[in-house]
């Protein structure tokens, strides 16, 4: 079908170029040696390998011909079969190809197997390795001298292990600029920052890692009496440097329009540093919940601020009508905390909170699991709470 295009192109082309020159003297057929349509020819077969071979999308195999590009099934059924000796299956293969599509023109004995070996020696097996190549394949692309080793070598401190930190590197860090980050986390060892803090950011944000104004940062963390020895330090760090500052102050004012005051979302923050992670639409609906369905106080929630990390239909809405109903009938001591209650496990709750009550546990019950049923479903988000 391409030659077919291809020689009808080039047909209206010729027949112009005789009526616009009828003295010229024309090859019999114009198109037989054309360069194009040997480029064309290669393109046409590495598209068409990426799609039925490979299942490549159509737009990702026409992009990836771009940079690739080969006549026969040789090369790329080569790594192909590098890959499948390994013991990896052809999903976790064609997640690696797909995403990494270099792959297939790439040395595999010298470029790719030295770095399965380091792998595998760290303790790593070869199914995990396969996994975690299959989610983040671009680090094949790295020198194994330069890049793979150093990373390894620098990071094993946090994460103890070999197999450990061998997994981390494959997942997330080699996306990474080596340098900057090395600069900041060193910066991190100097400011006295705990090495499990500093290994739990590897893990869960790494990326903040590899910014460039990183010592602000620090400092206006350590600026808000937060101690760098402590594990809520790096929880600090991520809150801040997650959001603008005008985000930031959006949300302080939020908690300030609820009756919080600047020392109160501060102190709370201290606490409980994922607060100001959550969005101002939860903030607001936990606390207009709190104060305008239940007729609490919102101060009450600055002392416990985990509550706001808590599903507001699943869990505060079926435990906090289990108290109001507790309180209003006089079964829970009045100075006795209102948010206590969220943190215990459901089996907890329950056998504290309403099985404990054997006059009232029936119904305690029926409140509780209607509640938790509603949550379910989407469309009951916006109808009143069961009382």
């Amino acid at each position: 079908m391409a030659m077919l295009r291809y020689i009808i192109f080039n047909y209206h082309h010729y027949r112009a170029f005789i009526s616009n020159n009828p003295h010229k003297s024309i090859p019999l057929f114009p198109f037989q040696f054309s360069h194009n349509f040997t480029t064309s020819q290669s393109d046409s077969f590495t598209v068409s390998y990426l799609i039925n071979t490979i299942g490549f999308p159509r737009e990702a195999a026409l992009k990836a011909s771009k940079r690739l590009r080969f006549n026969s099934p040789q090369k790329p059924n080569s790594v192909f079969n590098f890959f499948t000796n390994l013991g990896f299956s052809d999903s976790n293969i064609r997640s690696i190809i797909i995403k990494q599509p270099r792959l297939l023109s790439s040395d595999t004995h010298n470029s790719i197997l030295p770095k399965f070996q380091f792998f595998l020696s760290k303790g790593a097996s070869s199914s995990e390795i396969a996994c975690l190549l299959a989610a983040n394949p671009r680090i094949l692309q790295n020198s194994l001298e330069n890049r793979i080793i150093p990373l390894f070598e620098f990071y094993k401190r946090f994460f103890k292990s070999d197999k450990a930190t061998i997994c981390c590197i494959i997942r997330n860090l080699i996306s990474l600029p080596y340098n900057l980050t090395t600069v900041n986390v060193k910066l991190l060892i100097d400011y006295g920052v705990c090495d499990s803090a500093i290994a739990r950011l590897l893990l869960t944000r790494p990326a903040i890692l590899g910014s460039i104004d990183f010592i602000s940062t620090l400092e206006e963390v350590k600026g808000l009496g937060f101690h760098l020895s402590t594990s809520t330090f790096g929880a600090a760090l991520v809150a801040k440097k997650c959001m603008s500052k005008t985000l930031w102050d959006e949300k302080v004012d939020v908690f300030k329009k609820w009756g919080w005051t600047d020392e109160d979302v501060i102190r709370a923050f201290r606490g409980r540093p994922e607060l100001l992670l959550t969005s101002i639409d939860k903030i607001n609906l936990v606390i207009s919940f709190w104060v305008n369905q239940l007729g609490w106080n919102s101060l009450a929630l600055s002392k416990r601020p985990r509550i706001f990390s808590y599903s507001l239909h699943k869990r505060i809405v079926p435990r906090a009508l289990v108290l109001q109903y507790l309180v209003m009938k006089g079964l829970r001591k009045k100075n006795a905390s209102l948010v206590e209650p969220f943190a215990p496990s459901k089996e907890m709750f329950l056998r504290k909170y309403v099985l404990s009550f054997k006059e009232d546990s029936d119904y305690l019950l029926k409140l509780y699991e209607e509640n938790v049923n509603l949550a379910s479903t989407k469309e009951n988000i916006d109808m009143p709470f069961t009382k």
